[in-house]
Parts: structure tokens; C-alpha cells; sequence
């Protein structure tokens, strides 16, 4: 049997629940197994259960090949064992973007995210030059900030560098990586200032210093701030992530 016949066979059973109830219920009350939707204490809305549905084992909800969330950004794909597929912001609200320093090069960064056994990816890295990558959805789950629950709530952006080495953050890069914060935050709803977005040595339980006492915070977010207004003065500058193809 194809994944085709299986994913309809699912989607069957979600169409006859839609049809035989009302109402609505959060999805982690739902239990699927079978292809038969379990439902207790209430009903469910047509859209939870689609969303639901793409959650299935065997069911991947479709997405097409070098699709990116950022305009301009280069799509290079981490490998799947350093990230966890998800259906954000449904199933996960997105409230912080969490920077970090690489401790190396841009290629070098590219390489550990596509290797299996690294169990770790952001989902972006920004090069010295002001080049962005993009190898994660955002989407998906990044492996990037050593806690589980900040993992599901935020967007990771690497950026080429050493923590002792301040020469090494340009010009280039905070404008670059100020307008791609800039984009995540007008996207998802972020307010701009340094409760939201963080460095990984901020984190809750992590044992990581990036990005390091050389970080210019309050530049940054200046930065940051300036590529806000302008996105909101030109909003047909940030095409719907739907138009985004890697370029």
C-alpha cells in the first residue's frame, strides 16, 4: 500500500468525524490510531482534525523542494535527524528568536547541520558578508537551543564567528541578520526588545556563552528595530512565506 492510499484512507475518517460532530476541542486532546480519530469530552473543528491529521505516522503534510521563509535566503537542508517536524505556529506558538555564534566558519556551520550525528541545527546561519542560509523550516523544530520548550517556541539564527573575536561580527552581518529578526518578529507577532530576542546563553539550563560579551545588544537591536519600521512602511517588501522560493 502507497503513502497516497494511506493518507486518503486517514483523511476519510477525518471527513466522516468533521461531518458527525461539531464544535471544537485542542488538538492535544486528540488521539489518532487506526485511522480512527478518539474523541472525549467534545468535538472537534474541521481544522483541528486536518492538523491533526498531518501529524499522523506515515502522513507528511506536503511542502514543496526549496521552499523558504525568508526572501533572499539560500536554502541548504540540515539533515532530519538535527531538527523535529512540526506544523508551527499551529501546534507551537513562535515568541523568541534565540542568536548564536558559531565558534567557526559559515561552511564549517553548514557542514555539522547536514551531519546526522551532530544532533543540533538553527534554523538559519548568517555569514560574516551578510549572506543568509536557510536549512531549517521554521516550520519545524531546530535542535538548536538545548531546552525542549524553547526549542517548540522560537526561531535560531547562527552566525559566523568566534565569541572572542569581535572583529569577526561586521557590519554586514548585524544589518543582514537585523532585518531577517525583523522579518521573523513582524511575521509571527514578536515584540522587538530583548525579552524575545535572546542570546543561546540566555537560554534556561544551557551551557553555552554565544553569543559571547562582544555582541553589540543594543546595536543590534536598534538595528533590528530600523528594518521594523521599514518592513512596516513597505510591506510588499516581505512577500507571504507561500511566494518564497530559494533565490
Amino acid at each position: 500500500m502507497g503513502r497516497r492510499r494511506r493518507a486518503d484512507g486517514v483523511g476519510k475518517a477525518v471527513g466522516e468525524t468533521v461531518r458527525a460532530v461539531g464544535g471544537k476541542l485542542g488538538r492535544r486532546s486528540l488521539l489518532i490510531g487506526g485511522g480512527a480519530a478518539v474523541i472525549g469530552g467534545a468535538a472537534l473543528g474541521r481544522e483541528e482534525l486536518t492538523r491533526a491529521w498531518w501529524r499522523t505516522p506515515g502522513v507528511e503534510k506536503p511542502r514543496e523542494e526549496g521552499d523558504v521563509d525568508y526572501p533572499g535566503a539560500q536554502w541548504v537542508e540540515a539533515s532530519p535527524a538535527n531538527y523535529r517536524r512540526a506544523d508551527r505556529p499551529a501546534d507551537y506558538p513562535i515568541d523568541r528568536v534565540v542568536i548564536h555564534v558559531v565558534q567557526g566558519s559559515y561552511a564549517v556551520a553548514l557542514k555539522v547541520f547536514r551531519d546526522p550525528a551532530h544532533r543540533a541545527a538553527t534554523h538559519y546561519v548568517v555569514r560574516k558578508d551578510g549572506h543568509v542560509a536557510q536549512v531549517i523550516r521554521e516550520l519545524d523544530v531546530a535542535f538548536h537551543a538545548g531546552n525542549r520548550a524553547y526549542n517548540e517556541r522560537s526561531v535560531g539564527i547562527e552566525h559566523e564567528g568566534w565569541v572572542d573575536r569581535p572583529a569577526g561580527f561586521t557590519d554586514a552581518m548585524y544589518r543582514s541578520s537585523a532585518r531577517l529578526t525583523a522579518d521573523i518578529c513582524a511575521r509571527y507577532g514578536i515584540p522587538v526588545d530583548r525579552e524575545h530576542i535572546i542570546g543561546h546563553v540566555e537560554v534556561p539550563g544551557t551551557d553555552h556563552t554565544d553569543p559571547g560579551p562582544h555582541w553589540e545588544w543594543d546595536h543590534y537591536i536598534r538595528l533590528v528595530r530600523q528594518a521594523a519600521a521599514d518592513l512596516a512602511r513597505n510591506p510588499a517588501e516581505s512577500p507571504s512565506p507561500s511566494a518564497r522560493k530559494n533565490v
